[in-house]
């Protein structure tokens, strides 16, 4: 039986589903095609992600592929409980609530895992962390997975290189049909709208610190400066660093950037990115916000023991009152601030993330005996497949390479 807040919102779930079904023109492709041939007839399928409306949509497509779908969040503040008493009016078995405890996030996820799935969607590594540490008597039904995050790749590499990989995972995050696009313009857009709407605050003028050049960190920083901001980046990675310098970004140590930054976000996959020694250089008013997958980037504990009070002052933000009269507000309790205070990624880069999903789970299902147990990604040619999808749907046509071309490079 589904765990949700409240069933009386599923027409409001409903309405935000139906609406960005209408900007998801691959995953309906996808559904139209395999609606008809079912191939996960018989297949029980475990998906933690964010639960919101376009996690929805993938996931009754899914199910119309003919898995049997049970779902749970992956982040306690990112359900939407509208959406999740959605899926429950569509069939689905789903134990999510938005603000849920600790204790009851874990209690979701191994109910998850009491319905012995044939295949995982994992987004951060805490499905498959469970799986490896608490549930190992499910391990023996997992055909493999997927992995939809940076964060939940690195975990699923660590445990491949130890050893302890049980079963094969695809790393979804690492197919160029997602991270050019899903990290660089969703995070870009989804996080700014998040900071924006949280705090009715402009942009442009600020100087924003980002903490991070990867992929995600790109997207921010080009995002802050199309907004008007002074960008400056933190990095620990020298080839990272000089990129954003050709960037035309200010790159400094955390300890320089302190002193002057007026926004904060951290998205680095890493813990302690903003620690105790941080806080007394920061401005009165500084904003902290975290984009990457855990709540560990900013050190909350240590920005709690340096304050005089924590308090609520607007939905999704904290003042934290310093001994000197300095205000350092902290966004969606440091959280996935894009999720958390916001709808996520935009419906159109959403909709070439979750086709590589769903292709990763097919290739899964359909290689499993020749796959190890190791992460892999998935093969060129499906998200080629993938970004064809995108671009007829785009009304975009691209040239093709001539027999005697294809000689020449050697084809």
């Amino acid at each position: 039986m589904s765990i949700v807040k409240d069933i009386n919102l599923a027409p409001s779930g409903r309405d935000k589903i139906d609406w960005v079904k209408n900007f998801m023109p691959v995953m309906s492709a996808i559904d139209r095609e395999f609606s008809i041939s079912k191939p996960f007839a018989g297949k029980k399928i475990a998906v933690t992600l964010h639960i919101e409306a376009k996690t929805a949509y993938m996931a009754e497509v899914f199910q119309r592929a003919g898995a049997e779908i049970v779902i749970t969040g992956c982040n306690p503040l990112s359900t939407q409980d509208d959406v999740a008493a959605a899926l429950v009016e569509s069939g689905l078995t789903v134990y999510a609530t938005h603000g849920c405890t600790a204790e009851e996030y874990d209690d979701y996820l191994s109910r998850a895992l009491d319905f012995e799935p044939d295949i995982i969607i994992d987004d951060g590594g805490d499905l498959v962390n469970m799986i490896h540490t608490k549930r190992r008597d499910v391990i023996e039904k997992i055909i493999g997975g997927s992995e939809e995050t940076t964060t939940g790749v690195k975990r699923l590499h660590a445990l491949a290189k130890r050893g302890e990989l049980a079963f094969p995972m695809i790393a979804a995050n690492d197919a160029y049909c997602k991270y050019l696009f899903d990290n660089r313009y969703g995070t870009g857009q989804s996080t700014w709208d998040g900071i924006m709407r949280t705090t009715n605050l402009v942009v442009a003028g600020k100087t924003v610190v980002i903490a991070g050049y990867g992929w995600c960190g790109k997207g921010a920083a080009m995002r802050a400066k199309g907004l008007g901001a002074n960008v400056i980046v933190t990095e620990v990675d020298p080839i990272r660093a000089i990129e954003a310098v050709f960037d035309g970004f200010r790159v400094m140590p955390m300890d320089e950037a302190a002193k002057i930054g007026d926004v904060f976000l951290t998205l680095t996959g890493d813990k302690d990115v903003i620690v105790g020694r941080h806080y007394p250089l920061m401005k009165n008013g500084a904003l902290l916000a975290n984009a990457g997958h855990f709540d560990v980037e900013v050190n909350i504990p240590q920005l709690e023991e340096l304050s005089v009070s924590r308090r609520r002052v607007r939905n999704n933000v904290e003042e934290f009152l310093q001994s000197d009269g300095r205000k350092i507000y902290l966004l969606a309790e440091g959280r996935l601030v894009n999720l958390a205070s916001g709808d996520g990624h935009p419906a159109e880069i959403m909709d070439l993330s979750f086709a590589v999903q769903f292709f990763s789970v097919s290739y899964i299902l359909h290689s499993r005996e020749k796959l190890e147990n190791k992460v892999y990604v998935i093969p060129e040619e499906i998200d080629k497949k993938i970004a064809e999808l995108k671009l007829e749907s785009m009304g975009v046509s691209i040239d093709e390479l001539t027999d005697e071309q294809k000689a020449y490079l050697n084809f």
